[in-house]
């Protein structure tokens, strides 16, 4: 290779290699404003889950009251409806109570020896 090939190329080599470094910089750039948005994106979704949540727990504290007063209502009236019955035929209430408790005690023998 001559002498003036050469000088003729350490130029090309600086110009490849400042391109390269442009490259680089432009890359590392693109990539921390692709990041900036991605944290961008996910920190407003994550609001915007934490106030869906947030209203969904307040909206249940809201039913809860009426959730609680039905659920003893249904209470009241089978344990007024089991009363009645067993005012109505005590001999067979007592038979029948009887017959669960020797059921439930035959089951759970059973289990224990297992």
């Amino acid at each position: 290779m001559s002498t003036e090939t050469s000088i003729n190329a350490d130029p090309d080599v600086g110009a490849a290699k400042n391109a390269a470094r442009s490259a680089l910089e432009s890359g590392q750039k693109t990539i921390h404003e692709a990041l900036e948005v991605a944290e961008k994106s996910l920190n407003d979704a994550t609001r915007r889950v934490e106030k869906a949540v947030r209203e969904g727990v307040e909206t249940l504290k809201g039913q809860i009251p009426s959730y609680r007063d039905n659920a003893a209502q249904q209470f009241d009236e089978a344990q007024q409806y089991v009363l009645e019955r067993v005012k109505e035929r005590p001999v067979t209430a007592t038979l029948a109570g009887l017959g669960v408790g020797l059921l439930l005690g035959l089951l759970l023998a059973n289990r224990s020896s297992k």
